[in-house]
């Protein structure tokens, strides 16, 4: 078995909604970021590239590579995922959590997991979406900006 933690914070910019598990959400702000921002899957990227000491995500997409600009962050989940079949694991469970006093998260947290299911191609059990508030502390509390956590169980194939 492997584990992997992913953490990632974005600031908010001008836009008129966030991807947050690849599920587009109507907000008043969109993130500052090379790519779509979506903290959550880079986050689950970081956790599973970290279970197979394979660097982060900055590793394998660099923000400053022109190529991954506006990039759809599941394009880079899908890679990822490659990556854990190639080294001869399977994800057997991912558990996140994002943080966020606005846009309000609960709402849209069973479409997240649904996404996030269908692109690993996991069961629903096998992947948590929480969400939190930091009570009106730090970055997030000001609502500068929004962060994601997130960690991987990874078992051999032929063991799961």
């Amino acid at each position: 078995m492997r584990v992997g933690l992913g953490f990632d914070v974005h600031a908010f910019g001008e836009g008129d909604h966030l991807m947050l598990g690849n599920v587009r959400i109507p907000f008043n702000r969109g993130f500052i970021a090379h790519s779509d921002g979506d903290v959550l899957i880079h986050a689950i990227c970081d956790a599973l590239l970290g279970a197979l000491a394979l660097g982060d995500i900055g590793d394998h997409f660099p923000p400053n590579d022109p190529k991954w600009a506006d990039c759809d962050s599941a394009d880079f989940l899908r890679h990822c995922h490659k990556l854990v079949h190639k080294a001869g694991y399977q994800i057997a469970h991912i558990d996140t959590v994002i943080m966020a006093e606005q846009p309000k998260i609960g709402p849209h947290k069973k479409a997240i997991q649904d996404k996030l299911a269908d692109i690993l191609n996991l069961k629903i059990n096998q992947i948590s979406v929480k969400a939190t508030t930091t009570e009106k502390l730090g970055f997030v509390g000001r609502e500068e900006g929004m962060a994601a956590q997130a960690i991987c169980l990874l078992t051999a194939v032929n063991n799961f």
